[in-house]
C-alpha cells in the first residue's frame, strides 16, 4: 500500500542534524527536478526578500520564513515525519506509533511536496515554505514542473498494490494515477455527515485517524475495495464509487457525525 499525503503549511524547526543531502533522498528520479527548485528558490530568497514573500504567498507576520529558505543548504535536518505537523500530522501521531506500525509507515507513507516532490517520512530535510501552488519565476508553476518526473518515476514506486491519496487538489495535481495504477487508487474524502460539507480542521484529523488506524492495526488491503472493507472495520462510515471508466480512480467519502 502506498500512501499520498500533502504536507503541512507549519512545519518545526530545523534540527541539529547534519545539512542536506540531496542525494541521499528517496525517490532519485526527482533528484533533477528538486535541484532545480532548491536553486531557484534559494536565489530567489537571498536576492530579494519582498519579492520572494510576494512568490511565495507569504504576510508581512511570515517575513522570516523567507530568512529560512536562504538556509536551505547548510541548515540541520530531521526526518520529514517530524518536520511536517498541523492538524493531519498530530492525528497520525507518528512518534507514538509502535514500532511495528513506525515501519509500516516508513515503507508506505509518501509526503508530496512543493520544493521535494515527495518524500519518505524517514527523508532527512530541513524545515522549509514552498507550497505546490508558487508559480516561481524561472520555473513556473509548480505542479506543472514536478509533472513530467512525478509521470516518470510515481508508476514504479506505487508497485502493484493499493495507492490511497489523501492529497488536497494542489499537490494532486502534480501526479495523477493513471491507467492501471489509477484502477487501484483510491482518493478520499471526509465530509460532515448532515451536511455533506467538506470541513478543513476535521477533513484533515481525520484522514490522520485513518492512517494510524490502518497503520497500527497492519492493515494491506490489496486494492480500494478492500480499502473500504479496512475501514469500516475500524468503525469509519464510508461510501464507494467504483470508477465509472477504465484508467479512473475510486471516490471513497467518509462520514464524519462530529467535528472535532
Amino acid at each position: 500500500m502506498l500512501v499520498l499525503l500533502p504536507p503541512s503549511e507549519g512545519k518545526a524547526a530545523s534540527g541539529r542534524g547534519a545539512p542536506l543531502k540531496p542525494e541521499s533522498l528517496s525517490l532519485p528520479g526527482l533528484a533533477e527536478a528538486r535541484a532545480a527548485v532548491l536553486a531557484e528558490l534559494v536565489e530567489l530568497c537571498v536576492a530579494d526578500e519582498d519579492k520572494a514573500r510576494d512568490v511565495l504567498g507569504l504576510s508581512e507576520g511570515l517575513r522570516g520564513e523567507v530568512a529560512k529558505n536562504t538556509e536551505l543548504r547548510t541548515a540541520g535536518t530531521r526526518p520529514a515525519g517530524e518536520i511536517y505537523t498541523g492538524v493531519l500530522y498530530d492525528a497520525l501521531g507518528l512518534a507514538t506509533l509502535d514500532t511495528a506500525a513506525k515501519q509500516r509507515a516508513a515503507r508506505s507513507l509518501l509526503v508530496f511536496s512543493g520544493l521535494w516532490g515527495a518524500v519518505r517520512v524517514t527523508d532527512r530535510i530541513p524545515s522549509y515554505r514552498c507550497s505546490m501552488g508558487v508559480k516561481l519565476p524561472g520555473l513556473g508553476a509548480l505542479a506543472g514542473h514536478w509533472r513530467a518526473a512525478m509521470a516518470e518515476v510515481l508508476p514504479t514506486v506505487a508497485g502493484t498494490g493499493l495507492v490511497l491519496d489523501l492529497r488536497s487538489a494542489a499537490y494532486a495535481a502534480a501526479w495523477k494515477p493513471k491507467g492501471e495504477v489509477a484502477g487501484r487508487t483510491a482518493s478520499v474524502r471526509v465530509l460532515h455527515a448532515p451536511t455533506r460539507k467538506v470541513v478543513s480542521h476535521f477533513n484533515k484529523a481525520t484522514k490522520g485517524r485513518i492512517v494510524r488506524g490502518l497503520l497500527q492495526a497492519g492493515a494491506v488491503p490489496r486494492d480500494p475495495a478492500e480499502l473500504v472493507e479496512a475501514l469500516r472495520e475500524l468503525g469509519h462510515v464510508v461510501e464507494a464509487q467504483p470508477p465509472a471508466r477504465a484508467g479512473s480512480a475510486w471516490s471513497l467519502d467518509v462520514l464524519v457525525d462530529e467535528i472535532h
